[in-house]
């Protein structure tokens, strides 16, 4: 960019982060910390284990923030300084531009960071993937999602866990993955949806275009104290014996469990765990995930009507497009969002992706 773009833009930047250190209300976060920080030096603050686990998130949330906003600062001091050396002819152009990449990255952070407000944003969370109509196509698109999906979790520092998997002669049938880390949820939320594919078949002997679709969806993780109330006569649970090789760190005893929620028609499928009692604890945790999910998602539609906008977010929405032939292309449709960078995006380069799905929530 040139000089006069570089702080026409720099201009924009920091009146938005000046709209956004208002909404963080920095004293607050100050005032929390310190109550915070006192619990934790309680000789007693352990006695509650699930309380203190808690505590502990919060408080390394908030460090978090404090962080980001520091670091953000000093991008701002650095290519304001960046600017003068510039007009005082002791650097280039190119340096001025480096120091705006860096600010620009920060300042993503910084408002993602502050858009991850809402009441489940902080959790854990569980990403489920299933192929569409089609057979091998969509069953591999399946497999293809959930590589791109492992690689950003790495990527990422996310942890991830294989609940339940089941295999396909070519790619996946279905998985469900819980993924830990810092507001995980918050940041994978706006995944949920149908991924479509164009591309050239890889089993098809004529080399024909194909459209193959999977859904993702992307449910919170709840801590034991969230109250969910689910009635034993709402359920049927099956036990059962997983079949195949079962894929990452996936058990295949007889203690898998299916739990089918009667009232809405969920079925949770575990089966990473060595006891049927601890399969039904976690599948019964991934089913209280779909519940709260489903329940946010209808809140969402519901303020949407009111508001005259007709855009749908349900499951069977397209959510993203992936094109692979006659070219390269990923449009994210809920965003607007679009890059042609498809293998990059598919290799686990979500970030710009993830970005973007969070951008649009900060008018609701």
């Amino acid at each position: 960019m040139e000089i006069y773009e570089i702080k026409k833009e720099f201009s924009k930047l920091s009146e938005n982060f000046n709209l956004l250190k208002n909404k963080l209300n920095l004293s607050q976060v100050n005032d929390e910390l310190e109550k915070l920080g006192s619990k934790i030096n309680d000789p007693n603050f352990w006695s509650n284990n699930n309380e203190a686990t808690i505590i502990i998130k919060e408080h390394q949330a908030l460090e978090n923030e404090l962080k980001i906003l520091k670091s953000l600062i000093n991008k701002i001091e650095e290519l304001t300084l960046a600017i003068e050396l510039f007009e005082e002819k002791e650097i280039d152009l190119q340096q001025v531009n480096e120091e705006y990449e860096k600010l620009e990255l920060e300042f993503k952070k910084f408002e993602i960071n502050t858009l991850l407000s809402e009441e489940f944003d902080g959790a854990n969370a569980f990403v489920e993937i299933h192929p569409g109509a089609g057979g091998t196509e969509s069953q591999d698109w399946a497999n293809m999602i959930f590589e791109m999906y492992k690689k950003y979790f790495n990527k990422a520092g996310y942890t991830f866990v294989i609940i339940a998997f089941q295999s396909a002669d070519v790619g996946i049938k279905s998985v469900l993955i819980e993924v830990k880390g810092l507001r995980a949820y918050g940041m994978l939320k706006g995944e949920s949806g149908i991924h479509r594919l164009v591309r050239i078949s890889p089993f098809d002997s004529n080399a024909k275009r194909h459209t193959s679709f999977c859904s993702v969806s992307v449910m919170p993780e709840l801590e034991d104290n969230t109250n969910i109330n689910i009635k034993d006569n709402d359920l049927k649970i099956d036990v059962y014996r997983s079949s195949g090789a079962g894929g990452q760190s996936v058990n295949t005893t007889d203690s898998a469990v299916r739990i089918t929620h009667l009232p809405t028609g969920i079925v949770v499928t575990c089966q990473n765990q060595r006891s049927q009692v601890q399969n039904k604890e976690q599948g019964l945790k991934v089913l209280k995930g779909k519940l709260v999910e489903l329940q946010i998602q209808e809140n969402r539609i519901k303020k949407q009507k009111i508001a005259g906008i007709q855009k749908e977010i349900g499951w069977g929405s397209q959510k993203r497009s992936y094109v692979l032939h006659p070219y390269k292309m990923v449009k994210d449709n809920y965003s607007g969002y679009e890059t042609n960078q498809a293998e990059k995006v598919l290799s686990g380069e979500l970030e710009e992706l993830l970005y973007y799905n969070l951008v649009p929530l900060k008018g609701e």
